[in-house]
């Protein structure tokens, strides 16, 4: 069975329902991308979801960015990540990504259905925090200066909440 998720940017133009099997917001990504492009906390999480489930209520003011990848000689390729973000406001609602077109990642942060507290978490993308955002790693935490090798998928059969059909 797969949780569905509602979700809305702050203004209430723009409402959407994904069915996820993977509802539990542990991963926290610090890269300038998501820090910039959410202001949540100096990170962004992202839960994953079926991406043939989203439906959209207000598609009429939603945008899209796609972002500068730049490395230490400055920009070099545009990301294939689409950032959707409701035009009026401003909130980042979901990433969706053609290279894995099954999935989209809503935001935690637009979601509005009660989401199950993570029992750990993980902390990624470390090497772009920057000082004054703290790094609050809990005993159980996995921490990685890029990307971990567990997919969202992984965490959660591993943690056993996964939700299956």
């Amino acid at each position: 069975m797969t949780r569905r998720l509602d979700g809305s940017c702050h203004c209430g133009a723009v409402r959407f329902t994904v069915h996820s099997h993977a509802p539990v917001p542990y991963q926290r990504c610090y890269c300038s991308i998501c820090r910039k492009t959410t202001g949540g906390g100096g990170y962004a999480i992202n839960l994953s979801a079926r991406a043939d489930s989203l439906v959209v209520e207000g598609r009429e003011a939603l945008a899209v960015y796609r972002a500068e990848i730049t490395d230490d000689t400055g920009p070099c390729r545009l990301s294939s990540a689409e950032r959707h973000f409701c035009a009026r406001c401003g909130s980042h609602l979901w990433l969706y990504d053609p290279t894995w077109p099954a999935l989209i990642h809503p935001l935690a942060s637009a979601i509005d259905t009660p989401l199950p507290p993570a029992p750990d978490h993980t902390h990624l993308m470390l090497d772009f925090k920057p000082d004054w955002v703290p790094l609050e790693a809990g005993p159980d935490d996995l921490t990685f200066a890029r990307y971990p090798k567990a997919s969202i998928e992984d965490w959660h059969r591993a943690h056993g909440l996964w939700e299956a059909p």
